[in-house]
């Protein structure tokens, strides 16, 4: 793994854990979905980097996408 693949697994790990900040500390449901996009980056990112294959990755990322469209849905449709 090169240095701008881990700096960019850093960066996923930190956008999941401010989504988890965002669901426990400001009571906004949107932050779980964007916690679970994340984490789906990091745990197909890790599969790369450990040489672990992911029979159902693109059914991963097809979760990752719905949930930010989710995300995205209720962040704009907030009041």
């Amino acid at each position: 793994m090169n240095t701008i693949n881990m700096i960019s697994l850093l960066f996923e790990v930190l956008a999941a854990g401010l989504g988890v900040k965002i669901a426990l500390v400001n009571k906004k449901s949107f932050g779980w979905l964007i916690a679970l996009t994340f984490a789906i980056y990091v745990i197909y990112d890790l599969s790369r980097f450990l040489s672990v294959s992911l029979p159902a990755h693109d059914l991963l990322f097809l979760t990752a996408s719905v949930s930010i469209c989710a995300a995205i849905f209720l962040i704009a449709n907030r009041k």
